[in-house]
């Protein structure tokens, strides 16, 4: 059967962890080894000094009980040690949880080119993390985070560019700051936290300005694969003055904020989450089958699809019983429950999107057995489905989110793979161009054909 240019792009054998996006802000370059290059102090370059403490109209900490008012000295500042806070080791996390009454998904991804932040007359070399969120089915948050360790194990944050969304377009970039030109970078782990210390995660008032109190440290708390000892518990400050509880954990980092109802906690994080051997066959028939019944519900082929909703059904009864992680049991559960009432009562969109539902969870199940390359490759074909679901609806608020979503995972798939595999993304991404100027024109059938062209499937007049 023919490979289509989607399939061929994004089906990569890399052993890369994570991929690279273009910054406009900072030129991008390769990670390197740090060793032979001289130590970055912040001290005596021409940064932007924070705000004054008596400009904070807030009820900050004293500056005796802050921890962070010292000059880092950073010369591996990629090589991030810190366990509280493991980024350069943390390829993609998935958290989940609720915002305003709909569900919140979170994807954090490691990016496998590093930014250059210029402070006063050198510069220090950072991580480049990838952080998108979603509410219900569309993009609410994008960000691209930079990070550094300091020679004492601490972790720096030197600024984000964020680009929040309404309907699918971007809304506005507030929330955007940069290291020494917005305010100074920003301690956002200790090297050692102990009960009391106060640092600021964010520190360029009135831009951004967040400052943490350590509260709890040495604690268990539950993780995707069991206990996990050495957790810290923070209280933060918002700069509307509002207090928030965050969990931070060995081997994820941030695991859990807000609480019920508005709250964000770990669902799954990899390597730390990973699995030996190979995706599971009933895992497997879990994906698989969602796709199949994509296409079966298009067809009109009922009696086919209540038969592998059936099996579906079965494939998960069995999965199960082996250790699941526990926030995304209930959503798959939920999915296949929505599989099997749309296909008895014969709904083609409804069999669709809740074929898409199921293709999620079982993407972010997989993703402990296999490379987050390769399961980003396939989350592309996922927001390709969920396109063909909003075209058909006319939606084109949903429309638009799903092509931001596409652009985004093809940033994290950027520079990885062979010559070849670039080109084909690169294809890929020119006739994501295409599908955007047929929705401006309000041709959603033609959106229809391209994205089922990507996919490799049939138009089927459904």
């Amino acid at each position: 059967m023919r490979r289509n240019a989607f399939s061929r792009a994004m089906v990569l054998a890399s052993a890369a962890l994570s991929a690279a996006c273009s910054d406009p802000s900072t030129p991008t370059v390769p990670t390197t080894q740090l060793a032979s290059e001289p130590s970055v102090s912040l001290r005596g370059s021409s940064c932007r000094p924070p705000t004054p403490d008596n400009q904070i109209p807030l009820p900050i900490a004293p500056p005796s009980k802050r921890i962070d008012l010292f000059t880092p000295v950073f010369s591996r500042s990629t090589s991030v040690t810190n366990p509280l806070f493991p980024i350069s080791n943390l390829s993609q996390a998935i958290l989940v949880g609720a915002a305003d009454g709909e569900p919140l998904r979170i994807e954090t991804t490691l990016m496998p080119k590093t930014l250059r932040v210029r402070v006063g007359n050198g510069s220090v070399e950072t991580l480049a993390s990838q952080f998108v969120a979603y509410v219900g089915r569309r993009i609410h948050e994008y960000a691209l985070d930079r990070y550094a360790q300091a020679d004492d194990g601490s972790v720096w944050y030197f600024g984000e560019d964020v680009f929040n969304y309404e309907d699918g377009e971007i809304a506005d970039t507030e929330g955007t700051w940069l290291a020494c030109k917005d305010g100074p970078a920003a301690m956002i782990m200790a090297a050692n936290p102990r009960v009391g210390d106060v640092f600021r995660t964010e520190n360029a008032f009135p831009i951004v300005f967040e400052e943490v109190t350590v509260q709890i440290v040495g604690q268990t708390v539950q993780g995707p694969r069991g206990p996990v000892t050495g957790a810290v518990t923070m209280q933060e400050m918002h700069m509307d003055g509002s207090l928030e509880k965050k969990v931070f954990a060995p081997g994820y980092g941030e695991f859990g904020s807000g609480a019920f109802p508005d709250f964000e906690a770990m669902a799954l994080a990899v390597p730390t989450d990973a699995l030996p051997g190979g995706t599971p066959s009933d895992l497997r028939a879990l994906t698989s089958g969602a796709r199949r019944l994509f296409q079966l519900a298009a067809k009109h082929d009922w009696g086919a699809a209540s038969q592998l909703a059936s099996g579906m059904n079965a494939a998960w009864g069995r999965q199960k019983t082996n250790h699941v992680p526990p926030l995304l049991e209930p959503l798959m559960t939920a999915a296949l429950t929505d599989v099997t009432q749309s296909v008895s009562q014969q709904r083609i969109a409804e069999t669709h999107q809740a074929a898409v539902d199921v293709l999620r969870v079982g993407l972010d199940l997989e993703l402990q057995f296999r490379s987050r390359v390769e399961i980003d490759g396939e989350r592309l074909d996922l927001w390709l489905r969920q396109l063909v679901i909003d075209a058909k609806a006319h939606d084109s608020a949903g429309i638009a989110s799903d092509l931001a979503i596409l652009k985004w995972i093809l940033d994290r798939l950027d520079n990885v793979g062979s010559n070849e595999a670039q080109r084909d993304a690169h294809d890929v991404a020119q006739q994501l161009s295409g599908i955007g100027a047929a929705v401006k024109r309000g041709d959603f059938k033609r959106v229809v054909e391209r994205a089922r062209r990507l996919l490799d499937e049939p138009d089927e007049d459904d």
